[in-house]
């Protein structure tokens, strides 16, 4: 029996070429109308441009019934349908593969390469706390979250500047982000050499400002860039000062030391060099055109600066209805805190907020509220929040109080699991090789497994993907635990897992819990990419 990970990838990429040569053409149900009787779908007007009147030749449809290969879900049934050609799977098989297997479904389905390299660069941080912006605040949530999704996918992160100021260190552990600290700066002295030889000619002996050496031409620089780099053709020269510098100081320091434990293919090289690295710049858009120009000053003055850098650019934060409000990201998280101290004083009564015991609850739930909406939406697109207190309801669904509650939920079902088996109301549980999972019949169970659970790891892989030539970010994994949350939350309240205790009715309840077993695995990974610990109650 084959025993390599089931993939959603895997099978739609057997499923096109099981078609013959051309462009893809099969699509994967989500829709739960349309999973009751399909799980992927050819539409009949794709299939109208590969073949003549959209009728597939009877020997391919017999290739899809059979198909199999590594990775490729078991085929049940294709069969041509009004909207197209059907292919439903063999449900039970994916459902004992997966859920004999549920550790393999919370990792990423292609590890990085061993060595590879990112330096992550978030500039907002050189900021005080009460000082830093709610667009610069996206930054650095943007920038955790990176940095989580590439070392869960096996590559090397750096991440710069290392904060000094112990405010803004105390504001990141509030937040839970986790960001180095250091308590001295990189030595300029040899950038600022470099700078001088540059700048000896073009000062033309007036006297500067204390703190600023010059100005260097970077239109010629610009140009040799070409315009597929990005940067604005506005860009003629820059003010070269003594910040600027030690900004450049910290980050080529970051870039040739690497620390020995940072990477098992870098143990014990100090000096690693620019090769294979990537530098991940994350900046708002107020901040861009002047990253632009440390960028490019670093080319200027650094023969083996890195080649390969991103500008990660994070759209504006605007308040929803109070456009001339400017709020700092402090007071931000305290307002958020305020709301989630009172919704919980309104459902469980008295002022929770004075007991230690919810003290820590509170901060993660106000935390996650941040997160989601900072992080639901692409980075850089442009980001409206809504201040109403409905954004940190358990009611609401699109929420990260919404899914920090069904985890939560989930968390109450196994401990009740426990308690009642320890009373000797239930059996203890069976070997997974033991359960029959033909029992899982329920459409919310396929519903599960089939949007949440086998697509989790090809998801995880999309949001570690730099590409130096795209524009943006894949950030996924908000929207994709709401959607989860929602789907556990319908099934939950309509099914009763911890039935009667007989004997007859402990098969069901054990190949369901098995289930939510998986599902609790996935949301448990999927909040670690944010910083964010299982809640056990709320």
């Amino acid at each position: 029996m084959a025993t390599r990970r089931l993939g959603v990838g895997e099978t739609l990429g057997a499923l096109n070429a099981a078609l013959g040569p051309g462009g893809p053409v099969w699509i994967k149900e989500t829709r739960t109308r349309h999973l009751r009787s399909r799980d992927f779908l050819a539409p009949h007007r794709a299939l109208q441009a590969r073949f003549d009147d959209g009728q597939v030749p009877e020997h391919l449809l017999h290739a899809l019934a059979c198909l199999q290969g590594p990775g490729v879900a078991p085929v049940l049934r294709c069969a041509p349908t009004p909207a197209g050609l059907s292919l439903q799977l063999q449900r039970s098989a994916v459902f004992e593969r997966v859920l004999s297997a549920v550790a393999a479904y919370a990792t990423p389905a292609s590890p990085a390469s061993l060595g590879q390299r990112v330096l992550l660069h978030c500039p907002a941080l050189r900021s005080s706390p009460c000082a830093l912006r709610l667009s610069q605040l996206r930054t650095v949530l943007v920038a955790d979250h990176l940095a989580r999704a590439l070392r869960a996918h096996g590559v090397c992160v750096r991440l710069v500047p290392a904060v000094r100021d112990p405010h803004m260190l105390t504001f990141l552990q509030q937040l839970r982000v986790d960001w180095p600290a250091a308590s001295e700066r990189a030595s300029s002295h040899t950038l600022r050499s470099h700078a001088l030889e540059e700048l000896t000619s073009a000062n033309d002996g007036r006297t500067l400002s204390p703190g600023i050496l010059g100005r260097l031409c970077l239109k010629e620089l610009v140009e040799e860039q070409g315009r597929t780099a990005g940067y604005d053709p506005n860009l003629d020269n820059c003010l070269v000062t003594e910040d600027l510098l030690s900004v450049l100081a910290e980050l080529q320091e970051a870039l040739w030391h690497w620390p020995e434990d940072s990477h098992p293919g870098l143990a014990g090289a100090s000096d690693t060099g620019t090769g294979g690295c990537l530098v991940v710049h994350v900046v708002s858009c107020e901040e861009e055109f002047q990253q632009q120009k440390l960028d490019l000053l670093w080319q200027k003055l650094v023969d083996k600066a890195p080649l390969r850098q991103k500008h990660l650019i994070c759209g504006p934060v605007k308040v929803a209805g109070a456009p001339g409000t400017l709020m700092t990201a402090p007071e931000y998280y305290e307002f958020r805190h305020t709301q989630v101290c009172k919704a919980s004083a309104l459902k469980h009564g008295g002022d929770l907020a004075q007991d230690p015991a919810w003290t820590e609850i509170f901060g993660v739930l106000s935390v996650a509220t941040i997160k989601f909406e900072m992080l639901s939406t692409a980075p850089q697109s442009q980001l409206f929040l809504a201040l109403a207190d409905s954004s940190i309801s358990t009611k609401g669904t699109k929420s990260g109080t919404f899914v920090m509650y069904n985890c939560a939920r989930l968390a109450t079902l196994f401990e009740s699991y426990k308690c009642s088996m320890e009373q000797g109301l239930y059996p203890t549980f069976p070997p997974v090789s033991s359960l029959d999972f033909s029992l899982l019949h329920d459409e919310g169970e396929w519903l599960l497994l089939f949007n949440s659970i086998l697509p989790f790891p090809d998801l995880l892989s999309r949001t570690a993907v730099l590409d130096c030539t795209a524009p943006g970010l894949h950030i996924a994994i908000c929207k994709f635990l709401v959607q989860l949350s929602m789907d556990f939350s319908s099934y939950y309240n309509r099914v009763h897992i911890l039935g009667e205790p007989r004997p007859h009715l402990f098969g069901q309840m054990f190949v369901r819990l098995q289930l939510l077993r998986a599902v609790r695995e996935v949301l448990h990974t999927g909040l670690a990419m944010l910083g964010l610990p299982p809640l056990s109650h709320i």
